[in-house]
C-alpha cells in the first residue's frame, strides 16, 4: 500500500460518517434493480402471453381442458425462456462488472488506510498510482509524472499529463483534475476528492442514461396490432357463422358448435408462439456467438438497422497505442534507434507505447534484458511541463543518457545541422498527417557528468518513433459488408479530425467517389436542428464530439426515420447507446455504464460480430415472416372448410377436437422447423427493410391466399368427392390426411423464397426438422390406418391406396409453387 505524506491528516471517522450520510455511497450504475418476481410478472403481462392465456381460457370454456392445458404450458414454457435469458444476461453483466478501483489508499485521521472505493467521500485525500483506476473526481495536490488515459470519458486515446495548476485556456476536461472511471497509466498523484457517485462526470453521464425513455420496438408495436386484429376478426367470424348456420335451419347447438369451430380455426395463437420462440432462441444463439442480448425484442430490430454509428477508440481501433514506424535520422541506424528507445523506457512499463517499443525491439533480435540490466545511475522523470524523460545508464564502461519525448523539446537539446533539422521536421509532419503520435529519441554516450536538470543535457538525435491506435481486426471487411447490406456507417469520436480521417481511410469508411464529409464538435454545437438534419445524409465522420453531442446526433438520425445502432465502450458513449434503437457495448473493454445502457453486449469485443448479428437479425425476421406465412396458408383451408360446410349444408368437416389436433401439428412445425432455417443467399445484399413495413405485407398475404386456396381446393374437393362413397367420417379422414401432408410439403416449399424445396445441405441434414416431420407422419399414420386411434378421433381408417392418393393430391396442391420459384430464379439470372 502506498504511503501518503504525513502533512495530510485526512478526515476523521465522524466527519466521514457525516459526509457519507450527506453525499451517499461512491457508486455509479447500481441503481434500483427489479426483483426476479417483478420481472417474471412483467413477462406474463406481455401482449403475446395475454393472447395465449386468452386462447387457453376459450378452450377451457368450450370443455376442452386438454387443449387449454397445452396453451397454458406454452405460456409457462415461453415465460421460462424469457426469465432464464434475463437471468443469464444479469449474471453475465455482474461477472463483467467491476468497481472502478476496489481498494483505494486514503488518508484518514492521520493514518494511511486502505478502503473500498465506494466508501470514499468528498474531502478524502487519496493516492492514485500507475495501473490503477481513478475512483472519484478530484483535484491534484501532488504530481509525480502522473499521466491518465481518459478515453473512456473523452474518446481521446492519447495520455493526458496532469499538473497541480490548471492549464492555460481551461476547457471541459482540466489537467489539474482527475476523473472517476479513467485509468492512471504513468506516475503517481495525491488527490483531494471533490465529487463522488452521481456528482462525478462519470455519474452525470449515467444519469443521462437513466433518463432516456424506453421505447417499444417495431416488432412489439406490430405484435399489439396483430393481437387486436386477430381477436376482432375471430369474434366477427364467430358471430357470422352462428347466424348463418342458424339461418340455414340448423339447431342452436349445431350453430354454436360451428361458430366455435370457425373461431378456433381463425385464432392463430401460433403468432405469439412464433414471435416469442424465434426471438428467445435467436437471443440464445447470438449469446453462443459472443453477442449478449439484454432486451430480447431487440433481436428483431437488428435486421432493420439503416445507420451504424461507431465510436473510434476501442470500437474501430484497439484502444492501445502500437509502434507503427521507427524513423532513424542524423545518420543513425534503425538498430541504434531501437536500442536507445529501449534505454529511454521503463524496465517494467505500464505505458502501452513503452510496451510497444520493447515488443518491436524483441522482434529486431535486440537483447532487451541485457540493455535494461545495466546500472541505472539517474532518472529525469516525465513531467507535463517538459513533456520528455531521460534515463542515465552505466553502459559499456561509459555514462550514457537516453531520452524521449515531444519532438519540439527533444530537438531543442540536440546539435543538428540545418538540413538535419529540416529532415526531422519534414518526417514529423508526415507522421502527424498520417494520424500518428510522434516521439523524438536522442542519446549521449559520452556524458562527462549528470546535470541537475534535463534541459542542461546535450544529445545526438537518434530518430523518431511513430505510434498509432491500430484498427481492430476484420473492421475493414465488416465496413464493406455493411455497405453491401445498405447499412451506412458513421464514425462519432472525441478524437481530432486528422486521426479520425486517417482511421476512416485505413478501414475504407466512406471511400468512393465523394470525399469524407466531416463535422467537428464546435461546428455541431453551433448548428441548428434544421442545419444538422440537412447535412446528416452525407456526413461520415463527426470528430471532437462530447457525450451530449453523440446523443444529439443519434436522436437527429432517428428523427429522420433511420433505425440507428450505436457502438461504444466508454462512459462517454453511454447516453448515445441508450437513445439508439440498438445500443451495442463492448463487454471486455467496455465500461459498466456503457454495458448497462446497451441493448446488446459484445463479449468478444469483435467489431465483425456486429455484422453477424445484423445478418442473424435479418435471418430471424425472415424466418418469422416465413412462419407467419405458413400459419396463414395452413389456416386458410381450415377456416374456409369450417365455413363452407355449414353454408353448403354439408356435414361438418371439422369439430373442435380436429382443429385442436391440427394446431398441435402446426405449432411445432412453425416454431421449431422454421426457426432453424438458414438465411437466404442474398440476405446481406438487400437494403434494410422499412421500419413501418408490416410483418404481413400485401405480397405475403397474396402468396398465402394463393397457396392456401390451392390446398383448400384439394382438401375440400377431396372431402366432397369422398363424402358420397364412404360417409362423413371417411371423407373427414381423407380431408385431414391431405391437409396434414400438405402441411409437411409446405415447410420445404416455403423454406426459401427462391431456391428449390430440397436444395441446400440443411434440407437433407437437419435432424430436428426430420424428427418433427417423422412425428407428424407417425401420428397421421396411426389416425389413418389404426381403427382404435381413428375411432377416438371420430375418423375412419384409409386403405393404402387411398393414403397414396391423398399423398399425390397434397403434393400437387403444394409443389406447384416451385414453378413460380423457377421463374423467379430465371428472372434473377
Amino acid at each position: 500500500m502506498t504511503e501518503i505524506n504525513e502533512k495530510y491528516h485526512g478526515l476523521d471517522e465522524q466527519e466521514v460518517l457525516r459526509r457519507r450520510a450527506k453525499y451517499g455511497s461512491n457508486s455509479f450504475v447500481d441503481g434500483e434493480r427489479e426483483s426476479r418476481l417483478k420481472k417474471a410478472l412483467k413477462s406474463f403481462l406481455e401482449p403475446i402471453f395475454l393472447l395465449l392465456t386468452g386462447a387457453a381460457c376459450i378452450y377451457f370454456l368450450l370443455g376442452e381442458p386438454r387443449d387449454g392445458a397445452v396453451m397454458l404450458a406454452f405460456v409457462i414454457f415461453m415465460s421460462a425462456i424469457n426469465i432464464y435469458q434475463e437471468w443469464k444476461t444479469d449474471k453475465t453483466l455482474e461477472t463483467l462488472k467491476s468497481l472502478s478501483s476496489p481498494k483505494v489508499a486514503a488518508r484518514r485521521g492521520g493514518y494511511t488506510v486502505e478502503i473500498a472505493s465506494e466508501d470514499l467521500v468528498p474531502g478524502d485525500i487519496i493516492v492514485v498510482s500507475e495501473g490503477e483506476r481513478v475512483a472519484a473526481d478530484g483535484e491534484i495536490l501532488e504530481n509525480d509524472g502522473f499521466g491518465v488515459d481518459e478515453s473512456a470519458l473523452t474518446g481521446e486515446s492519447d495520455i493526458v499529463w496532469k499538473s497541480c495548476a490548471p492549464a492555460e485556456g481551461g476547457g471541459v476536461w482540466r489537467t489539474d483534475r482527475c476523473y472517476a472511471g479513467t485509468n492512471a497509466v504513468a506516475g503517481r498523484a495525491v488527490v483531494r476528492v471533490l465529487d463522488t457517485g452521481a456528482r462525478t462526470e462519470y455519474g452525470k453521464i449515467a444519469s443521462d442514461v437513466a433518463s432516456a425513455p424506453e421505447r417499444p420496438t417495431p416488432l412489439e408495436r406490430q405484435t399489439r396490432r396483430l393481437v387486436r386484429d386477430c381477436s376482432l376478426f375471430s369474434m366477427l367470424m364467430l358471430a357470422f357463422v352462428i347466424a348463418a348456420t342458424y339461418y340455414r335451419g340448423s339447431s342452436p347447438i349445431d350453430a354454436v358448435l360451428a361458430g366455435v369451430t370457425i373461431a378456433m380455426a381463425t385464432i392463430p395463437e401460433e403468432f405469439p408462439v412464433v414471435l416469442t420462440v424465434f426471438l428467445a432462441l435467436g437471443a440464445w444463439r447470438l449469446a453462443k456467438r459472443s453477442a449478449l442480448i439484454r432486451r430480447i425484442p431487440s433481436v428483431e430490430t437488428l435486421g432493420a438497422v439503416t445507420v451504424l454509428c461507431v465510436d473510434k477508440t476501442g470500437t474501430l481501433t484497439e484502444n492501445r497505442m502500437s509502434l507503427k514506424e521507427f524513423v532513424p535520422l542524423a545518420g543513425t541506424s534503425v538498430k541504434k534507434l531501437a536500442e536507445v528507445s529501449v534505454l529511454a523506457s521503463e524496465t517494467d512499463p505500464y505505458d502501452p507505447m513503452e510496451r510497444a517499443v520493447l515488443d518491436e525491439a524483441l522482434k529486431r533480435n535486440i537483447n532487451v534484458k541485457l540493455l535494461q540490466g545495466q546500472r541505472l545511475l539517474h532518472e529525469y522523470p516525465f513531467s507535463s511541463e517538459s513533456r520528455m524523460m531521460c534515463h542515465v545508464w552505466s553502459y559499456k564502461g561509459k555514462i550514457t543518457a537516453a531520452a524521449k519525448g515531444s519532438p519540439e523539446n527533444i530537438l531543442a537539446l540536440c546539435a543538428l545541422s540545418d538540413s538535419e533539422r529540416q529532415a526531422a521536421s519534414r518526417e514529423q509532419r508526415r507522421l502527424a498527417e498520417a494520424g500518428c503520435r510522434v516521439l523524438a529519441v536522442a542519446y549521449n554516450d559520452e556524458m562527462c557528468g549528470i546535470p541537475e536538470k534535463m534541459n542542461e543535457c546535450r544529445f545526438r538525435l537518434a530518430g523518431l518513433a511513430a505510434f498509432s491506435d491500430p484498427p481492430r481486426r476484420n473492421v475493414a471487411e465488416s465496413i464493406k459488408a455493411c455497405g453491401s447490406a445498405g447499412v451506412r456507417v458513421v464514425m462519432i469520436t472525441g478524437d481530432n479530425s486528422v486521426t479520425a480521417h486517417r482511421i476512416a481511410h485505413d478501414i475504407g469508411l466512406g471511400c468512393g467517389e465523394k470525399e469524407h464529409v466531416m463535422i467537428n464538435g464546435e461546428e455541431l454545437e453551433k448548428m441548428s436542428p434544421d442545419e444538422l438534419d440537412e447535412k446528416l445524409g452525407d456526413v461520415t465522420i463527426f470528430s471532437r464530439v462530447l457525450p451530449r453531442g453523440k446523443m444529439r446526433i443519434v436522436s437527429a438520425l432517428r428523427s429522420r426515420g433511420e433505425v440507428v445502432a450505436m457502438t461504444g465502450d466508454g462512459v462517454n458513449d453511454a447516453p448515445a447507446l441508450k437513445y439508439a434503437d440498438i445500443g451495442i457495448a463492448m463487454g471486455g473493454r467496455g465500461t459498466d455504464v456503457a454495458r448497462e445502457a446497451a441493448d446488446m453486449v459484445l463479449l468478444d469485443d469483435d467489431f465483425s460480430t456486429i455484422v453477424r448479428t445484423i445478418r442473424d437479425g435479418r435471418r430471424i425476421y425472415d424466418n418469422i415472416r416465413k412462419a407467419m406465412e405458413y400459419i396463414l396458408v395452413i389456416h386458410i383451408p381450415i377456416a374456409l372448410s369450417a365455413l363452407a360446410a355449414p353454408l353448403l349444408a354439408l356435414p361438418a368437416v371439422l369439430a373442435p377436437l380436429h382443429v385442436a389436433l391440427l394446431e398441435l401439428i402446426i405449432d411445432p412445425t412453425c416454431s421449431i422447423v422454421f426457426e432453424r432455417q438458414p438465411e437466404e443467399r442474398d440476405i446481406m445484399e438487400r437494403p434494410p427493410r422499412q421500419t413501418g413495413a408490416p410483418i404481413i405485407t400485401a405480397k405475403l398475404l397474396g402468396k398465402a391466399l394463393a397457396q392456401g386456396s390451392a390446398i383448400f381446393a384439394a382438401a375440400f374437393g377431396s372431402y366432397c368427392a369422398a363424402l358420397p362413397r364412404g360417409g362423413a367420417e371417411h371423407a373427414r379422414t381423407f380431408f385431414l390426411t391431405v391437409l396434414v401432408l400438405s402441411n409437411l410439403f409446405l415447410v420445404y416449399v416455403n423454406r426459401s423464397d427462391k431456391d428449390f424445396a430440397f436444395a441446400g445441405k440443411s434440407a437433407s441434414t437437419d435432424m430436428i426438422a426430420w424428427l418433427v416431420n417423422a412425428g407428424v407422419l407417425l401420428c397421421l399414420t396411426a389416425l389413418s390406418l389404426l381403427p382404435q386411434a381413428a375411432r377416438a378421433a371420430k375418423l375412419k381408417p384409409l386403405s393404402p391406396a387411398e393414403f397414396a392418393a391423398a399423398l399425390l393430391i397434397a403434393a400437387c396442391a403444394t409443389f406447384w409453387w416451385e414453378i413460380v420459384k423457377w421463374f423467379k430464379r430465371k428472372n434473377d439470372r
